[in-house]
């Protein structure tokens, strides 16, 4: 037997949430075939197994937070030997313990110690499921979680279940029905995963970085022209073209222009680094959260080239498997707010980038032309935000006014593509 040991999966990682078993105890596994998914603090990553053997324990359960360096799963190889050093170290841990006590790896977290929520043992030495709001109303009554039988899935412990156990018979509690004030449970749930990183570097560039919000009109009729006319060719070599590459070009030709909005700041705001290449994160909003995925090399990428990317990163992002390396790297961003039918935004920065542009939703509006007549135009409204220790209103506004005239009349990028 040996344990296999939880690795570094990414830099500064030394937690992430147990999502999903793929395998239970006792199912025969390939080498390499996925075992576990886990979330860290970037992305959901799942673990695959080191050889080929047989599942005999799973230290954790789905919602616990397991610690790296400590054990995951256990495994035992076809021929029931423990393999490499993962089994020589359990071999050790094993040894440490008392003959008379069920051997527990060295390191192996508690499960109360993974997570405030840990839930309250059973007799059985299994652990009772329930939220904290639950475990305080035991408190509050003075009764054992494991004498309440559990409705909740995998017998997880409700509050309506605290309260039917407290109207029974010399159960500690009244047997009067409960009153409505009681019955109205608050739903707690953690804040942990993607939306808690999310949440701390939001408040971190908040509050750490003034921005400075500059908003506009773009009229995109010519875009949405030109789109038209080369999305038949796209398609027909499997491309799905948005006005996301368009965008995305223009930023990448504007920022040679201006390169202070491709740049980052070292920690003690002593430093501008100019970055080499324009990668370009774009805002998914996946079902694990906001995830910032980015195109690398944007200058050097053909529409076609880009408009693939997009679509890759999309679709990973949505579902949550995007690579770590798809992740880092990011130079400057946009948000699509438009998409959900937003029109202005004041965007936070994705930190250490300086800049990010939200784009607002296309709308058919009135305009006057060159001969003063009133005709109807496509506008997008789009909102940058920049770090204003670096960037002043003048700046991000030439910036703004160069990207927007690549929009506006889009044939003019050919004249300034490598």
């Amino acid at each position: 037997m040996s344990d296999f040991i939880l690795p570094d999966i990414g830099e500064g990682i030394v937690e992430c949430e147990l999502v999903k078993w793929l395998v239970s105890e006792g199912d025969l596994i390939e080498e390499d075939q996925p075992v576990a998914e886990v979330m860290t603090d970037k992305a959901l990553v799942e673990i695959p197994a080191p050889y080929k053997g047989r599942v005999t324990r799973l230290y954790w359960k789905e919602g616990d937070i397991a610690k790296v360096h400590a054990p995951l799963f256990e495994l035992v190889d076809e021929s029931g030997e423990a393999s490499g050093e993962q089994a020589k170290a359990s071999d050790e841990n094993k040894s440490a313990e008392p003959e008379t006590k069920q051997a527990e790896p060295e390191g192996s977290p508690e499960p109360a110690e993974a997570t405030a929520a840990s839930p309250e043992p059973r007799q059985d030495g299994q652990r009772i499921p329930a939220s904290p709001a639950v475990r305080r109303l035991v408190r509050e009554n003075e009764l054992t979680l494991s004498d309440i039988e559990g409705s909740g899935k995998d017998g997880r412990v409700l509050k309506a279940d605290v309260l039917a156990h407290l109207e029974q018979p010399g159960a500690g509690g009244s047997s009067a029905p409960a009153s409505k004030a009681q019955s109205q449970e608050v739903r707690i749930e953690p804040i942990k995963g993607m939306q808690a990183v999310m949440a701390k570097r939001m408040v971190a560039s908040a509050t750490t970085i003034p921005h400075f919000i500059f908003s506009e009109d773009i009229d995109v009729t010519e875009l949405l022209s030109l789109r038209q006319q080369l999305k038949p060719e796209a398609e027909a070599r499997g491309s799905r073209l948005t006005l996301m590459p368009f965008i995305m070009k223009a930023i990448a030709l504007a920022v040679r222009e201006y390169p202070v909005l491709n740049s980052q700041i070292n920690e003690d705001v002593t430093e501008i680094h100019y970055q080499p290449s324009c990668n370009i994160g774009m805002a998914v909003d996946s079902k694990i959260g906001l995830l910032v995925p980015n195109v690398k090399n944007v200058g050097q990428l053909t529409l076609l080239e880009i408009a693939d990317e997009v679509a890759r990163l999309t679709e990973a992002a949505r579902e949550g498997r995007v690579s770590q390396a798809d992740l880092k790297g990011g130079t400057i961003t946009i948000s699509n707010i438009g998409a959900l039918g937003g029109t202005y935004a004041a965007p936070i920065i994705n930190a250490p980038e300086v800049a990010i542009v939200a784009l607002g939703r296309t709308q058919k509006l009135p305009r006057f032309d060159t001969n003063g007549q009133v005709v109807e135009r496509a506008i997008m409204t789009i909102s940058w935000a920049g770090d204003h220790r670096i960037i002043d209103g003048g700046t991000i506004a030439r910036f703004n006014n160069l990207w927007k005239s690549y929009l506006e009349s889009p044939q003019s990028m050919l004249l300034h593509m490598g």
